[in-house]
């Protein structure tokens, strides 16, 4: 969808906009969203940020989803000056910091690729440290490219939400003496947990239904909360509970090739852990066997020409349990 397509249905008589999820946990689905749910969410961020009239705000994420969707929406909420890039793994690479519209970009969205190509070119990681407000979601951050992002000088949040919160709902800051693992949500959201551990989400001003996610989490006395990762990539393995993502987390400093943590189902055990990899199957297994405890051990190692990611970037998770499944 082209920048013209949207502004032209924004400005239409229908109350709503046609969004669709991104589908890292299966199937992208159609959904039609309020226009008043969406400038109220607008709002809030832009009230959080502290962004004003005429401040400066990069678009270059697709407006076939509810990313691209909302940067635009929160031009229009807040009169800001939108600047729109293609969306490309290297968004920054054709600003010039002597450009008109480069004095420098108050603020961005971006997804963690988009980021992390930014950081391997010295001018772009220059354009990057100097944007005062960048919020990054769609995929996980790494440890690598946190501590890269706790010098820069001005704020870096990751974001947490979804499609049905249209966009996010809370923020954790990445940068300087205030990061942290835990997000804050915003004031008008209402936080709880299921019987199941996962994360029950109350915010009316951007979502009519009180919605219970897939995202198991910790709650602290606050009200700040840390996710360990979703209900759906839970592996049941001989009675033992293992996080894929949390085994993710604790392999990403000792493994350069891309992976991902999925699982198969198992006559003996339930279910198993499997690991794809890019790199050498040799490799990781080593690495696996010195970092994680005896019972997370993968139990199958598999090769990919590549790891099966999103049109958003985000790890595709039921196509590699279908990898899994057929190997």
């Amino acid at each position: 969808m082209s920048l013209d397509e949207f502004l032209a249905e924004w400005h239409n008589d229908s109350e709503f906009v046609h969004v669709q999820t991104s589908g890292s946990t299966g199937t992208p689905k159609p959904m039609m969203i309020e226009k008043r749910r969406m400038l109220a969410s607008a709002r809030i961020t832009c009230d959080f940020l502290g962004l004003r009239p005429d401040d400066s705000a990069l678009l270059c994420m697709s407006l076939d989803y509810i990313a691209g969707k909302m940067m635009v929406v929160r031009s229009l909420e807040r009169q800001l000056r939108l600047v729109t890039v293609a969306p490309s793994g290297h968004p920054l690479s054709n600003l010039s910091p002597h450009s008109s519209y480069f004095s420098p970009l108050v603020f961005a969205a971006m997804v963690p690729l988009q980021v992390y190509n930014s950081l391997q070119v010295p001018e772009e990681c220059e354009r990057l440290r100097e944007i005062r407000h960048l919020i990054i979601g769609g995929g996980a951050i790494d440890e690598a490219m946190a501590a890269q992002l706790k010098t820069f000088p001005h704020a870096v949040w990751s974001t947490y939400g979804m499609t049905e919160t249209l966009s996010h709902i809370a923020l954790r800051r990445l940068s300087g003496p205030e990061a942290s693992d835990w997000y804050t949500p915003f004031p008008s959201v209402n936080l709880s947990l299921s019987v199941d551990g996962c994360l029950i989400i109350e915010a009316p001003e951007v979502c009519e239904e009180r919605l219970v996610t897939n995202d198991i989490a910790v709650l602290s006395p606050e009200g700040r909360f840390r996710i360990l990762g979703r209900k759906d990539n839970m592996i049941c393995s001989g009675g033992i509970k293992i996080q894929a993502e949390e085994l993710e987390r604790q392999l990403r400093p000792h493994l350069s090739a891309p992976f991902m943590i999925t699982k198969r189902s198992d006559e003996k055990f339930g279910e198993v852990v499997v690991l794809l990899t890019e790199g050498d199957i040799s490799d990781a297994r080593n690495v696996c066997e010195h970092i994680l405890p005896k019972f997370h051990h993968p139990r199958i190692y598999l090769h990919v020409a590549q790891i099966p990611l999103t049109a958003t970037g985000k790890p595709a998770r039921k196509t590699a349990e279908t990898i899994a499944k057929l190997s």
